[in-house]
């Protein structure tokens, strides 16, 4: 390579600050870049995303996650799970309880009489080990959180680990692994809030979403799943072509007034095992685009109804409802209790695998 071509080379960095203690112990916060014009804000607490920088249309960043600038922000409001990782089961399950091989397992419940998102005390806000990477021009940041057995009434000790890696292509990857010494059920994710005109600029209603799905899951007033796998055709709930968000809130469907909004599981259209299209979002004005691929077979989209105008983010500004807006890819909630949804059961020789792949991008005019 010539000494100008290496001058023009992209320098992707991360680096690692201080960023407070919890009772668990030190909290680090590690800035990726790209070299590229995307930078990430990873904390050990949680795995939280807490901040993503990505350029529009005219080259100009914005932080484009909810969250917090400082760590008492997320100690002091977790229940929003700005960012974090999620387990051991993302989403919830029904009545705080689950039967596997004849033994019935009772946890937490956090969400009326369910248990939403691992618990009381699930991964987003346990402290995880870091090493950061740094090679080929890609860096990134290996997590790993040691769950022990009973951990929130879920039985096994599990070995959890989940790679972020940032690629010069705007893609944020998201790769996670677990292992288990007993069976048990896992169901991991990521819980970020996506604004793509700018943390704190407003609602996320005039957001274009298209979501690969035929199908969807619909839900009682308790938000579990009925266990019906239901057409979105005809329904509030289609996206198969782009839409904007905010263009069918205020129609009258029980679907909708159970969740306030969407707050739903998507049945993927996919073939196969391996990274399939499950979403793509375009803000309009800024020009900023996300596609999201994942090897699940579903995604939760949710327009953040409850966000209720009392907390202040980053920027300080107040979340308001339809801030931000989370597309969380997963198995189906309470599958652990519907035995026609696809599995979340993990056994001592099995490793669970999963990988979501976030690529931003900008639609130009």
């Amino acid at each position: 390579m010539s000494s100008s071509a290496a001058d023009a080379a992209p320098l992707s960095s991360i680096s690692r600050e201080d960023w407070g203690t919890t009772p668990e112990g030190p909290v680090d916060r590690y800035l990726l870049s790209n070299g590229c014009g995307m930078r990430v804000a990873l904390l050990t607490h949680g795995g939280i995303v807490q901040s993503l920088e990505v350029p529009d249309r005219h080259g100009d960043p914005a932080n484009v996650v909810l969250g917090f600038d400082r760590l008492r922000g997320y100690l002091d409001n977790p229940g929003p799970y700005f960012g974090a990782l999620i387990g051991r089961y993302g989403n919830r399950i029904a009545g705080g309880r689950f039967a596997l091989d004849q033994a019935t397992h009772r946890l937490p419940v956090n969400n009326g009489p369910n248990s939403l998102h691992g618990g009381t005390a699930g991964f987003d806000k346990r402290r995880w080990s870091a090493t950061p990477l740094d090679q080929d021009g890609t860096v990134g940041l290996d997590l790993r959180y040691l769950s022990p057995d009973g951990d929130q009434g879920y039985p096994g000790a599990l070995t959890v680990d989940v790679r972020y890696t940032l690629t010069p292509d705007h893609e944020l990857r998201i790769d996670y692994r677990a292992t288990t010494d007993a069976p048990t059920v896992v169901n991991l994710t990521n819980h970020s809030y996506f604004n793509l005109a700018g943390e704190g600029s407003g609602d996320i209603y005039g957001h274009e979403l298209r979501i690969n799905a035929s199908h969807y899951t619909p839900v009682d007033a308790g938000l579990i799943p009925t266990g019906r796998i239901a057409p979105v055709s005809g329904t509030p709930l289609d996206f198969r072509q782009p839409t904007p968000v905010g263009s069918r809130l205020r129609t009258d469907d029980t679907q909708l007034r159970h969740a306030g909004g969407y707050d739903h599981n998507w049945v993927l259209d996919r073939q196969g095992d391996g990274l399939a299209e499950a979403a793509q979002l375009t803000e309009p004005v800024s020009g900023r685009t996300l596609s999201v691929r994942t090897t699940e077979p579903g995604l939760q989209f949710y327009s953040g109804n409850f966000l209720d105008g009392t907390i202040a983010g980053t920027s300080g500004r107040l979340y308001r409802q339809g801030d931000g807006l989370a597309l969380e890819t997963q198995h189906f909630p309470d599958s652990p209790n519907q035995p026609d949804f696809p599995s979340t059961v993990l056994r001592p020789g099995q490793t669970y695998r999963s990988t979501t792949v976030l690529r931003f991008g900008v639609e130009t005019r």
